[in-house]
């Protein structure tokens, strides 16, 4: 499957580890290699502002998007290729959706489990067929990915969904894995 562009979803925060900021970096520099767009939520702080800038600075192209409210706040990242602003979180989440071939999830808090879940769900539910995966940077998503195993071998998910949001360690493996 050819693979324009990516939605990456992350935290607004760095994080503890430096690893994030590696794995976004990481993944910035892959995306660029392979000359594929970013989509992410059009912010300039934590792990979103160190991934935009990453791509932006080795040359990437950079999609934004992102509620007025969260532009009001001064948290809208002004130096993108395009930022869109929309209305609300879900008119957001439908914008990047409709303007990515795949998705990834790089360590997050509750909006990217958030974002990465809905994405997901509605694969499942057949109202995409983009591939959908997360980085599991340095183990974050290790009790994640438990529990999701747990939740199959007890019945609740499926086992072809389960196998439809791919897990990776890197930024090379997990394109790998979503161009496959």
């Amino acid at each position: 499957m050819a693979i324009g562009s990516v939605c990456v979803y992350c935290g607004s925060s760095p994080g503890a580890s430096p690893g994030y900021a590696a794995a976004a970096r990481e993944l910035a520099a892959e995306l660029v290699r392979r000359r594929q767009t970013l989509v992410y939520g059009g912010g300039h702080i934590g792990l979103m502002g160190i991934l935009a800038d990453a791509v932006l600075a080795a040359g990437g192209r950079v999609v934004g998007v992102i509620p007025q409210f969260l532009v009001d706040r001064e948290l809208a990242h002004r130096g993108l290729t395009h930022l869109h602003i929309t209305r609300s979180l879900h008119e957001r989440k439908a914008l990047m959706a409709e303007l990515a071939d795949a998705f990834v999830a790089l360590p997050g808090g509750a909006g990217t489990l958030d974002e990465l879940f809905e994405i997901w769900t509605w694969s499942l539910l057949g109202l995409h067929a983009k591939p959908c995966g997360l980085i599991d940077t340095d183990h974050y998503y290790s009790g994640l990915i438990a529990f999701l195993d747990q939740a199959t071998g007890e019945g609740f998910v499926r086992r072809e969904h389960r196998a439809l949001l791919r897990i990776a360690a890197h930024a090379e493996e997990m394109l790998d894995l979503l161009e496959g």
